[in-house]
């Protein structure tokens, strides 16, 4: 046999060897087409779909880091100075039904005080949809009527609870008028145990806040009142908003059914000799907010009770950069029940997005 033959032969005996295997040959599988982000822009900026769902998602928060020179809440305060730092996460989804938009909001916070340990906190954790929101939020007698000023230290008088469980719809007619009625936790927010020692251990009745309002052009008028079920007292407030263009301002005023009494709707601020001194019958806010450039706004924010509690708070806004805020605040708080008065202040920088 010469070499020819024998190459000839090889050749053949391979390509037996290879057809007869034919059918165990590994076919890579075709790639799956990528499916990028899709913008979701229904519910506002910042939405985008989340991949192989109809549910849209955003992400948000905040860094904020500040110091702070005794404490406006407190005229016994001696810290000196005081270093905060702070990290907000923020999550909110939405999905289109029937019923209107499905929505959730969630927000976490973490604060670090001057070597202290972290301390966690769900700020928000709420399920909305059809105009009814149920979970944990900040009540609706300071939602409603949007809290007080633009400062830092803007409830030294005390102006309602923040966090709390609640039941709420709010109705929007789409001409200006608003209304809002919430059942919220007696067992959650400030003032859950009674505010003046009451027994709430077999209480089971939720407290109660409705408010009407109405926005006419640059002018806005807000009714809210609040009622404590285990103190069986409330507070009602009412606040008028303007915005004349070159600045806008606001009054606001509430009222204590009791004022011999603390409620979770009229309830108190403060540390040491100041603590439990609530509004007596009555307590009044008003401010101010002056852009001074595109970059740099100026706030004022003044308040005053029945008990003679004054407060006075004023910063400087500035945003150097998109995102990027820092403000410089000064506070004077004078109880002039107990003959006491502090001066505070403030430096903060804080980083949104």
């Amino acid at each position: 046999m010469n070499i020819k033959s024998l190459l000839l032969g090889s050749a053949a005996a391979l390509a037996a060897v290879s057809g007869a295997h034919a059918a165990d040959a590994i076919v890579a599988a075709e790639p799956e087409p990528l499916e990028y982000v899709r913008i979701c822009d229904a519910y506002g900026a910042g939405y985008f779909f989340i991949p192989g769902t109809e549910t849209c998602l955003k992400i948000g928060g905040k860094v904020r880091t500040e110091g702070q020179w005794y404490d406006a809440y407190n005229p016994n305060s001696r810290l000196g100075t005081l270093w905060h730092t702070r990290a907000e996460l923020r999550l909110a989804t939405a999905t289109d039904t029937e019923y209107g938009p499905l929505k959730t909001n969630t927000e976490i916070r973490w604060d670090w005080n001057d070597g202290n340990s972290t301390k966690t906190n769900l700020l928000h954790a709420s399920i909305s949809l059809g105009g009814f929101t149920i979970g944990k939020e900040d009540s609706e007698f300071n939602v409603f009527t949007g809290y007080a000023g633009d400062v830092i230290n803007d409830d030294v008088v005390y102006d309602g609870p923040y966090e709390l469980n609640q039941i709420t719809y709010n109705y929007d007619a789409g001409n200006g008028f608003t209304a809002v009625i919430s059942l919220e936790d007696t067992n959650s927010g400030v003032g859950a145990t009674g505010s003046n020692g009451e027994d709430s251990s077999d209480h089971y009745a939720p407290d109660v806040v409705a408010g009407v309002g109405y926005k006419a052009g640059n002018f806005g008028f807000k009714i809210v009142g609040g009622y404590d079920s285990i103190v069986e007292e409330g507070a009602i407030k009412a606040r008028v908003d303007a915005d004349f263009g070159a600045f806008s301002a606001f009054l606001m005023g509430g009222w204590n059914t009791d004022g011999d009494k603390l409620n979770k709707y009229a309830g108190a601020n403060g540390a040491g000799d100041a603590s439990g001194i609530g509004w007596g019958d009555w307590a009044v806010w008003g401010g101010v907010n002056v852009p001074i450039s595109e970059k740099v706004k100026w706030n004022l924010q003044l308040a005053y009770t029945d008990s003679k509690i004054f407060a006075a708070t004023t910063n400087v806004t500035w945003n150097p950069v998109k995102n990027l805020t820092v403000r410089p605040e000064v506070s004077y708080t004078n109880w002039d029940s107990i003959n006491q008065d502090q001066w505070s202040g403030i430096l903060r920088f804080e980083r949104s997005f």
